[in-house]
């Protein structure tokens, strides 16, 4: 890899992790796009880990005071506010946990095409903007229930193909439950955490596995880029979400979906 592909992948990842726009795909797209080879594995773990860091590093305070909330309901502490908060992001992440045990090879097998990326990208996009556009928006993250834990972890593990959007699918799953759109941004953001954990731990072990030879320069450089990219989208996109809706990424989804066709045909084919 060129120090151009590392700055370009690494930027996309950290910007695209967190915007309703499909991380994957976009990795997948560029190089197909730009012509480049595949990253390989060992690079995508490490801007993978540098949006984690990304968005530990951000909702820190939080996590800390979740965390302690949780451990005090194990003594029996009450299960409100912070700690009823932490159990969501518990349970909401057990759906996609188990979806990627059963499926993760078949998808990675028959679905990683230009054309499934197309078709969820313009598909997801809509049922955005409509969540977006009817949802009651009048609860926040810490209203969240029992039902809306499982639709959103279930949503959730829909993003496992590619194109989807892990935050785009459960921002619209929130939006879609009455929930505000920094609610349902806070909420799929803390929900990225245990998954990004999860995703991250997998592929290190398949890499460990592979006896690849690690360039770490390369991999630092790509971990800090990521970081400071994710880190700098959630604080902004929080800051704005409000005011600006979800409409321009619906748009861009649309216009996205477009291009892909346009370039790949509708036909189906393999990257």
């Amino acid at each position: 890899m060129d120090l151009l592909q590392i700055v370009v992948l690494a930027l996309v990842q950290g910007l695209t992790e967190f915007l309703p726009i499909s991380s994957s795909g976009h990795l997948v797209l560029v190089p197909a796009f730009l012509g480049w080879e595949d990253q390989g594995l060992a690079f995508d773990v490490a801007v993978h880990v540098g949006t984690l860091v990304a968005v530990v590093a951000y909702f820190r305070r939080d996590l800390i005071t979740m965390a302690a909330a949780w451990w005090r309901t194990l003594s029996g502490g009450s299960l409100k506010g912070d700690a009823r908060l932490a159990w969501a992001v518990i349970a909401g992440t057990i759906p996609a946990g188990i979806a990627g045990l059963l499926f993760m090879d078949l998808i990675g097998q028959y679905l990683r095409s230009p054309q499934v990326i197309g078709a969820t990208t313009i598909g997801f996009g809509v049922l955005l903007w409509v969540a977006d556009r009817f949802g009651l928006k009048r609860r926040g993250e810490y209203a969240i229930g029992p039902v809306d834990v499982l639709v959103i972890g279930v949503a959730q593990a829909l993003a496992l193909i590619p194109g989807t959007s892990r935050s785009g699918v459960t921002i619209t799953a929130g939006l879609m439950l009455g929930l505000s759109r920094e609610g349902a941004s806070r909420f799929s953001f803390l929900l990225a955490i245990p998954l990004i954990s999860l995703a991250g731990l997998v592929k290190a072990l398949e890499l460990l596995e592979s006896d690849v030879p690690a360039d770490w320069g390369v991999l630092g450089l790509g971990t800090l880029i990521s970081a400071v990219a994710a880190y700098a989208c959630i604080r902004t996109f929080l800051k704005v979400v409000d005011r600006l809706g979800m409409l321009p990424f619906a748009l861009y989804r649309l216009a996205l979906g477009a291009v892909i066709f346009a370039v790949f045909g509708i036909g189906f084919s393999t990257l």
